[in-house]
C-alpha cells in the first residue's frame, strides 16, 4: 500500500528538471510530478483546467494555502503581480504544506524551477 509524502520533505530537491510530462495537454516538470505523486494530483490538476479553460495570462502565480488545523486551503491564481484572477476554497484537505508554482510557456513547475 502506497503511503503519500504530504508533507513533501525531498521538495527541496527539485530546482531544475529532466524532462517534461503531459497532463491535461499541460507540461509539468519533475518537481510537479512529486508534488502529484505524493498526494497533491487534486490540487494541478484543478489549477490546470482553470488555467487551461479560465485564464489567459502569459505568466502566472499559482498558490495553495494550508489551514493545517481545520484541514481546509485556499488556492489563487494571480498574475505575478498580485492581481488575483482566480480564488478557490477547498473544504476539507489532508494537504499539510503551502505551495507556489509558476505556470508559463504551458509549463507548470515549482517556484523553485523557474
Amino acid at each position: 500500500m502506497r503511503k503519500d509524502d504530504l508533507e513533501l520533505k525531498n521538495l527541496g530537491q527539485y530546482y531544475g528538471t529532466q524532462g517534461y510530462v503531459k497532463v491535461l495537454g499541460v507540461n509539468v516538470t519533475d518537481g510537479i510530478g512529486y508534488i502529484m505523486n505524493n498526494g497533491y494530483s487534486w490540487f494541478v490538476t484543478d489549477m490546470i483546467v482553470v488555467l487551461k479553460m479560465k485564464i489567459n495570462e502569459p505568466f502566472c502565480s499559482v498558490k495553495l494555502k494550508v489551514d493545517k488545523e481545520k484541514k481546509k486551503a485556499v488556492a489563487t491564481i494571480d498574475d505575478g503581480n498580485g492581481k488575483i484572477l482566480h480564488s478557490q476554497k477547498y473544504d476539507y484537505t489532508d494537504a499539510k504544506r503551502d505551495l507556489h508554482l509558476f505556470f508559463t510557456n504551458n509549463v507548470l513547475m515549482l517556484s523553485g524551477e523557474y
